[in-house]
């Protein structure tokens, strides 16, 4: 079992008090005992460090920030939520949150904490007066959470406040903040078994996915360049991941490596330097005006030129981020692309039948064919492209 991020101290208070009513009667009878009340809370250090005592466990709770409630999921503590913020609420036009597809209606119908991304509105929390705020945020971006924001809001509410960064599976050191958050979540909702079963689920998946690969000589490496990913909404072709994690776990080569491992806009003329062998599109790209990414590979002519374009080794992703990353994704692509670029080492792998088994260990259900017909069905798939003055490829 991974022990990816350092242990969580966590010192358990039981405050028990005991009101005794005690009378006498000239019969002797036995006094009449009533109004006990216990309270139990734990108190823990959050992912910022924070001292906070809380509940344990809470009857309710509130999720704050972008894949907050995520996590919650993943737990299986969902049925504790009194409340969301507006993403939860509104109805999309393309559901890209397996989460939400499976719990959307439950949330819908909850009450208002705030707008997305944080943003929260104390009143409408006190409104609601949940046990526990949990509160998360992307690290290194405009939308992270400080200690400050926390202490803010718990100084406004009066309620706990539990806050951890969202982390990644970009590297360790992200990957120990995701599991930190993981592992504060679950001592919170006395479910730290289920926290310990998430990150134990991850580590043998990526290790399953590298073991397979883990031999392939540099010189049998494919190059790949994934587009299109979404960040803080839609984007084109040149919007990438450097350090896209499922590329790094089949030992692929990601032409775009050498960027850092933060989310990045290349040129498009790097792009078509790089020339790699095979293009996935995350299919996200497609809520945007004209088709992003895709149509971007059937209108210009540069793009079209590349030999992924003419040769049909274009293929379309599920999408990494939707109100931040979707790990149980993440994890199903990897096995979309470990078969298309070495299906020698994925023989026994269907990855349609493996991402719903990932899909209904992280969110309960097998919602890969609900998902990816969100994308006109473009996920785990070649993307056919008719290339002006080339001909069609695909």
């Amino acid at each position: 079992m991974s022990k990816i991020g350092s242990p969580l101290f966590i010192t358990a208070v039981l405050l028990t008090a005991l009101v005794l009513a005690a009378g006498c009667s000239g019969n002797g009878a036995a006094p009449d005992i009533s109004g006990a009340a216990e309270t139990r809370t734990i108190t823990i250090t959050d992912g910022l460090g924070r001292t906070v005592t809380v509940p344990s466990p809470p009857e309710s709770v509130v999720c704050s920030g972008s894949g907050c409630l995520r996590y919650l999921v993943y737990l299986q503590g969902q049925d504790l939520v009194v409340g969301v913020d507006d993403i939860e609420k509104e109805d999309q036009l393309v559901e890209g949150r397996p989460y939400a597809l499976v719990y959307g209606s439950q949330f819908k119908d909850l009450p208002l904490i705030g707008e997305f991304r944080g943003k929260d509105d104390p009143e409408k929390i006190l409104a609601i007066d949940p046990q526990v705020i949990f509160k998360t945020g992307s690290s290194g971006s405009a939308y992270s959470i400080s200690v400050s924001e926390a202490d803010k809001l718990q100084e406004k509410t009066g309620i706990p406040v539990v806050a951890f960064p969202y982390g990644s599976l970009r590297n360790d050191a992200e990957k120990a903040e995701m599991y930190t958050g993981l592992r504060v979540m679950g001592m919170v909702l006395g479910k730290e078994d289920r926290a310990e079963e998430v990150i134990s689920y991850i580590e043998e998946t990526i290790a399953d996915l590298e073991n397979r690969t883990s031999d392939i000589p540099p010189s049998g490496q494919k190059t790949v360049y994934i587009g299109g990913v979404s960040y803080a909404g839609s984007h084109g072709i040149i919007s990438t991941e450097p350090a896209y994690p499922p590329f790094t776990w089949v030992n692929a080569k990601n032409v775009a490596a050498g960027l850092g491992t933060a989310h990045a806009d290349v040129a498009k003329e790097a792009l078509v330097d790089w020339d790699p062998e095979y293009l996935f599109i995350d299919v996200g790209t497609l809520q945007m005006d004209g088709g992003g990414a895709i149509g971007e590979l059937k209108t210009d002519r540069a793009l079209g030129g590349l030999t992924a374009a003419r040769e049909g080794r274009v293929c379309g992703l599920l999408p990494y981020n939707f109100y931040s990353t979707n790990y149980e994704t993440v994890l199903a692509n990897g096995y979309f692309i470990g078969k298309t670029l070495y299906p020698d080492r994925f023989e026994d792998i269907d990855p349609v039948e493996k991402a719903d088994e990932i899909y209904s260990f992280f969110v309960g259900e097998p919602v890969f064919e609900e998902h990816n017909a969100e994308y006109q069905n473009m996920g785990f798939a070649g993307i056919p492209l008719l290339i002006p003055g080339l001909g069609r490829s695909g």
